[in-house]
Parts: structure tokens; sequence; C-alpha cells
């Protein structure tokens, strides 16, 4: 590659180096490159870009340079915080069990139990943040408490990739995309403004509702049905079955009676219970699969395309 002559050129060439890389992991360094660069630049006023570059060449890096220090990192710092794998098992049964031992599956399940309040704040946040913004659009402060709520949207999508990040372990950015702080305020709103991101981030608070119930319904419900199930012998040796000692069933069908006299003995029971235990195991890779969904959705609607 040709020496860069000015910043811009500079981040175009480590994007390009970037190439294949994950999405967020690029966002990440081009926000470090260029928050080094500028502030580099600001601290030399009398230097141009080009000098600049050349100047810091052999303290900072080329392009390239930067992009093989940042793929090494990034698998270094991945290993360093991956969880230990579960240890592989062969045969169907012990796949089917063996998810419990995913760390990434109990991250899952509180995700889906947390969603639920997270999807009500963001949710609320947006619908009232763009109602308030419509009725004081033609007051004084229409227009700053319009900006200060889109702001807050762009900070609020990089606390949900935190949250996505630690729970289901999908790799999100950890720094916002860059917004040169030299640049005169309304080309820095403007910009806000026109990056598409801004606005998917907001569509994806206002889905965050209906996804975050969808998941908490599951999750319960299941759950329960599973630990209900699971607890029947329990409730077998604490209590007999009063309703048809007393002859309740008397006025049912015969199948329906001999259904419920069967379900009450031990055996029975042993049924009950083994149902509610492999539902239980099929909830957490149900759990697991949704963890992935929704964490190729955030990835997709948080994270900054690396072709941009």
């Amino acid at each position: 590659m040709s020496t860069p002559k000015t910043i811009k050129e500079y981040l175009a060439q480590l994007r390009t180096a970037l190439a294949g890389a994950d999405p967020a992991m690029i966002q990440d360094a081009l926000y470090d490159a260029e928050e080094h660069l500028r502030s580099e630049l600001a601290e030399h006023p009398g230097m141009g870009e080009a000098e600049l570059l050349e100047k810091i060449a052999t303290s900072y890096g080329a392009p390239e340079e930067v992009a093989e220090i940042y793929r090494t990192t990034e698998q270094t710092v991945v290993r360093a915080l991956r969880t230990p794998p579960p240890r592989p098992r062969r045969s169907a049964f012990g796949r089917f069990f063996g998810v419990a031992a995913d760390p990434h599956t109990w991250g899952a399940l509180f995700y889906m139990l947390l969603a639920l309040a997270t999807g009500i704040f963001y949710f609320t946040w947006a619908v009232t943040g763009l109602s308030l913004s419509l009725g004081l659009a033609f007051t004084l402060v229409g227009i700053p408490f319009f900006l200060v709520f889109m702001a807050s949207v762009r900070g609020l999508s990089l606390l949900e990739s935190r949250i996505v990040e630690g729970m289901l372990g999908v790799r999100m950015p950890r720094r916002p995309p860059y917004v040169e702080r030299e640049r005169p305020w309304h080309q820095r709103i403007l910009a806000m403004l026109a990056d598409p991101r801004t606005w998917v981030t907001l569509l994806y608070m206002l889905l965050m509702l209906p996804l975050g119930i969808a998941y908490f319904t599951v999750v319960v419900v299941l759950t329960c049905v599973s630990l209900a199930l699971i607890a029947t012998p329990a409730m077998k040796a604490w209590t007999v079955a009063y309703h048809l000692e007393t002859g309740s069933c008397i006025d049912a069908p015969y199948w329906v009676c001999s259904l419920a006299e069967w379900s009450t003995t031990w055996a029975g029971v042993a049924v009950w219970c083994a149902l509610g235990i492999l539902l239980l195991f099929a909830t957490l890779h149900l759990v697991r699969a949704l963890g992935h969904l929704h964490g190729a959705i955030a990835k997709h609607l948080l994270v900054k395309s690396a072709r941009v």
C-alpha cells in the first residue's frame, strides 16, 4: 500500500488491512487509531497530516502493522477470557444432557430473564423520547431535546453491547464510532443523524419489548412446567390423590378415571418426572439457540458494518 497522506487515508488502509476480521473489532481498532491520530494532530497544530503520519509511522505503526497487532491481541484476549469448553460428547445422550455444562447456556438463560426488564426500559425510553421530541418540535427546547435523546440512544447501544457480550458471548464493540471533536458541532450532529446505525439502534430498542416478553414467557413457562413435573414424586410422597380416593372421578368417562388413577401411581409419577427432566434439558437447548439467534440480531443491528 502507498503511504497515507491524510488520516482518512490511514483509516481506509487500516480498514482494508483488517478485512475479514470481526466487525466489532474493526470498529474498536478504527476508534483507537483515529483517536490517537487526532490527539497527536491536536498536540502539533502547526504540523500537517502527511507530516504527522510520517513522524509517528515508527511509533504507532503503518496500517498493516497496526492491523496485525489488533488481530494478535484479539486472539490473545479471546483465549484469555474464553471459558473452558465443555468436554466433547459423542453420543446423542451426552450431547443432549451436556448442554447444562455449557456456560453460554446459563448466560443465555439469565439474558432471557433480564430481557423483559431491559426491553421495557428500552421501549419506554424510545417511545417517550420520540413522543416528546415530536411534541416539543415547535418549541425552543424541541431540537436540543431531540439531539440529546438521539445521543442517549447511541450510549444505550454501547451499554446493550456490553450486556450481550457478557451474557451471550458475542463479540460486540467496546468503543463507539469515533466523533471528530475538532469538527464544528453542527457537522457532528449531522454525522450522527446521517449514520444509519443511529436509527437501526432505535429500531432495536423498539424490538426489545416484544422480544423480551417472548423470551421471558418461554423461559418461565417451560421452566416452571419442567420443575412441576420433576417435583411429582415429592408431591406423591407428601400427599395422596385426594379427589380419586373420595370418588370425585365417579361421573367421568372410564378411560379418564383410569388415566388419572395411573398418573397418581408411583409408575405414573416416575414417567411424569422423567418427562419433566427431558423437558428441562430441551428448554436449555432452546434457550441456548435463542441466545445464539439474539446475539446474531444484536450483532447485525448494533455493530457498524465493516464495509462502511
